[in-house]
């Protein structure tokens, strides 16, 4: 009996030990990845939702992806969009001039706020740089007069994106505290990312000048996850108890999306950490797999 028993086992282990030699050995990468994210989002006193695409496999990693969470300044990005799409269809020149008046300079970030004594007026591709490099809140309202709310959501819902909303203004606070919260997803915006990176959002060169306004460097959890000689076109945000952030990293031969958004947090300094180890453990591994061979080996370098 105890020989037939050796024997079972020995088979087992032979069997268990084929079908890992001849496994997915990137399934395996995989799924030690997609463990990484959960270890990181069980860790957090808060709510965390992940999406990650691969730009070259189409592969995703989610987490909470449908979850709806407030999106602070990282909404701008759907702004920044809308003004490129009316720039593209005719409706206003980025080189269009706008007066900034006292009455529209708003507190938070930016800079706008301590500017335009007596005068000042800034294009529209101006305004569009404030608002994403500096986050800069009175540019954003005027970006917003200028294009219209209601035209955001609705382009938001013609590609589908039915839970991304502008909802108010920045630094609007009595509605805020009515409930009313720019919104999204993180599958929504990183299908956003998409159409835009793909050319199916907008065409060049418009595409290509709202990516280059949000490459421009800035400090952002995302940002510290990756070294600095690699790109990333993003916007983070910050509200009370909530950080995101989203982007495209440009890493040379496996460039990929991520969108990590956070809410109930207890520490907002710990939503900023747990977006940063996200980003870091998604840049090592997909900076693994553009650095490997089939098998494993680690190609030489020129």
């Amino acid at each position: 009996m105890k020989r037939i028993f050796n024997s079972m086992v020995g088979i087992c282990l032979i069997i268990f030990s084929s079908s890992l030699m001849n496994g997915d050995k990137l399934s395996l990468l995989d799924e030690k990845f997609q463990i990484g994210i959960k270890e990181i989002e069980e860790k957090l006193d808060g709510v965390m939702g992940v999406a990650i695409k691969d730009l070259k496999t189409g592969k995703s990693f989610f987490l909470n992806e449908k979850e709806i969470f407030p999106q602070a300044s990282s909404i701008k990005i759907t702004i920044l969009l809308e003004v490129f799409k009316q720039a593209e269809e005719g409706k206003l020149k980025l080189d269009e001039f706008i007066e900034l008046k006292e009455s529209q300079k708003v507190r938070g970030s930016g800079i706008l706020i301590n500017l335009g004594y007596p005068t000042l007026s800034l294009s529209i591709k101006d305004l569009c740089v404030l608002m994403i490099v500096l986050s800069d809140n009175t540019a954003t309202n005027i970006l917003i007069d200028r294009i219209g709310m209601d035209s955001v959501n609705r382009r938001m819902d013609s590609f589908g994106f039915k839970n991304t909303k502008l909802k108010r203004k920045m630094m609007d606070l009595e509605t805020a505290r009515e409930g009313m919260e720019n919104i999204s997803t993180p599958l929504e915006i990183m299908e956003l990312l998409e159409r835009i990176g793909r050319e199916n959002a907008i065409k060049d060169p418009f595409r290509f000048e709202l990516l280059k306004i949000l490459s421009i460097f800035k400090e952002s959890p995302l940002r510290s996850g990756i070294p600095e000689d690699v790109s990333i076109a993003n916007k983070p945000g910050e509200l009370e108890a909530v950080r995101c952030d989203s982007g495209i990293v440009y890493l040379k031969e496996r460039p990929y999306i991520i969108c990590v958004m956070t809410t109930y947090l207890r520490n907002g300094k710990e939503g900023e950490e747990a977006i940063t180890s996200i980003s870091r453990i998604a840049f090592e591994h997909f900076l693994r797999i553009q650095s490997y061979s089939e098998y494993g080996r680690l190609l030489p370098q020129h």
